[in-house]
């Protein structure tokens, strides 16, 4: 699975919500910085070549749809970010998320409690 650029990721999500959609239905949902028609296009049909989506035709126009789940891709990414930036240890990145403010206590007891009640 290849890595995703910011505005393909971007894209992916609202593919995700949508479920399939048409390039102007994806224009539609993008808030900021909205590229034009054409580079949108260009954008989901490298996606698709990367093999995140497939499409429907429907004559001239294509009906885009994500063939990878975003639970693939988030256990992919989770699994790449954690060895690049926490060499590897989940309690590296725990811990650097606690340091940030970024999870409390009451969060990590919660997480500890899951953990206990998984062994039993």
């Amino acid at each position: 699975m290849q890595k995703l650029t910011n505005k393909e990721e971007e894209i992916m999500h609202i593919l995700w919500t949508l479920k399939k959609a048409f390039v102007k239905e994806i224009m539609a949902e993008i808030t900021e910085d909205q590229p034009h028609y054409n580079t949108l296009s260009t954008i989901v049909r490298n996606l698709e070549e990367k093999g995140f989506v497939a499409h429907h035709a429907f004559g001239n126009t294509h009906q885009y749809y994500p063939i990878i789940s975003i639970e693939d891709y988030r256990k992919r990414f989770m699994n790449t970010a954690i060895d690049n930036y926490f060499n590897s240890s989940y309690k590296n990145m725990v811990s650097h998320f606690a340091k940030e403010e970024k999870i409390s206590a009451a969060e990590l007891r919660e997480i500890l409690a899951m953990i206990e009640n998984k062994k039993e």
